[in-house]
């Protein structure tokens, strides 16, 4: 398990992008990476921890910083890479 904290930056992005982009970026990274997707989207603090609940990754933390908010989560075991 990596220490690194990868980032996605989806500010400016309306849903679904900010889900979409997630998604994808997960899709590169290893089981029990680490994820923060920084978003100026409210709908973000539902969307994207709904969508990590379907697809079996963990939300470690959720917050407003200003007018962003922030996923930081955990990659499960299928990241839904395609091999």
């Amino acid at each position: 398990m990596s220490d690194v904290i990868h980032e996605l930056d989806t500010r400016r992005l309306l849903c679904p992008m900010p889900v979409i982009k997630t998604q994808n970026k997960v899709r590169t990274l290893q089981t029990g990476d680490q994820l923060r997707v920084i978003s100026t989207d409210p709908g973000s603090l539902n969307d994207i921890p709904a969508w990590c609940r379907i697809n079996g990754h963990e939300v470690l933390e959720t917050g407003e910083q200003g007018h962003e908010v922030y996923v930081l989560l955990r990659v499960g075991e299928d990241n839904g890479a395609l091999f």
